[in-house]
């Protein structure tokens, strides 16, 4: 009898933990086989692109891959992001969208509030890095002080456009935190200035013209060449309240075009870019 009660005991408990553990679990089938003509598809050689996923947003995990599939960007640097997450989502864009990608990490804490999992192994949060290309000297920093959120960057050289370059992603402290956000911008502009070819991206949480900026300003340009911290109202927004937030910055190398592309999925829009060697036209699309 007592064996039968241990049974019935642990199979309550994970019936519980099955419930409440919605976020570390797949929304859709990540394991599905390819569509028809979705198999070896490329993506755009020179086109990278950021995307605030929203956490907890409780988007499906297809509805997420079906966006970045849309856009089909060479790389692209996701923050609040979980690792189970991107690793559906990675399948998903395999499987249902023939796009291939590796994967980096910047995982800043690891939180079962977050992430799901079990509750004794959480899943990992915060920034990843897809590239159809594959990565080397992949590093993930966290920053000292990350305000009211361990925050971080990452970074990994890739090829984007049949060139090497150095790509980071960073998610900067929360908004009304701008004192710890310009210590952040500090660490990470000493780093970015080490490399003559590089794209800086994430959500900073400051608009252009913010004092937290001032030492990034100086190092980079905006994708948008309309966009820098004396543009006014030129900077196209990226946040549902109409705040330019996110951003692709440029470092030794120009952008033929760039987009915002809203989504439902997020309260942060897509913002891309299609990369040229430095001094390329620039146009608007």
């Amino acid at each position: 009898m007592r064996a039968k009660g241990t049974w019935l005991f642990v199979g309550a408990v994970v019936a519980v933990w099955i419930a409440v553990a919605g976020p570390g679990f797949p929304h859709g089938d990540a394991s599905a086989g390819p569509k028809p003509g979705a198999t070896g598809r490329e993506a755009v050689p020179n086109r990278v692109m950021t995307w605030n996923l929203c956490n907890p947003c409780k988007s499906g995990d297809a509805d997420l891959a079906a966006e970045i599939a849309a856009s089909a960007p060479q790389v692209v640097g996701l923050q609040e992001s979980c690792t189970g997450q991107v690793e559906r989502i990675r399948t998903l864009l395999r499987n249902r969208h023939g796009l291939d990608y590796h994967v980096e990490y910047g995982t800043v804490l690891h939180r079962w509030g977050r992430c799901g999992g079990a509750p004794w192994k959480p899943g990992g949060y915060g920034e990843a890095i897809l590239s159809a290309a594959p990565m080397t000297d992949a590093v993930a920093v966290e920053y000292p002080d990350g305000g009211s959120e361990d925050r971080g960057y990452m970074a990994v050289t890739t090829t984007v456009g049949g060139r090497e370059l150095r790509v980071f992603n960073t998610h900067l402290a929360e908004r009304r935190q701008e004192s710890v956000r310009a210590k952040q911008v500090d660490v990470l502009a000493k780093v970015v200035a080490r490399y003559d070819r590089a794209v800086v991206m994430g959500d900073f949480n400051a608009v252009p013209y913010a004092a937290e900026l001032d030492t990034m300003w100086p190092l980079v340009k905006d994708a948008d060449p309309r966009c820098g911290p004396s543009a006014g109202g030129a900077c196209e927004p990226t946040t549902d309240w109409h705040s330019r937030f996110d951003y692709v910055f440029l470092r030794g190398v120009g952008a033929s075009g760039h987009r915002v592309r809203a989504s439902t999925h997020s309260d942060h829009h897509m913002l891309y870019a299609d990369l040229t060697p430095a001094g390329g036209a620039q146009r608007r699309r």
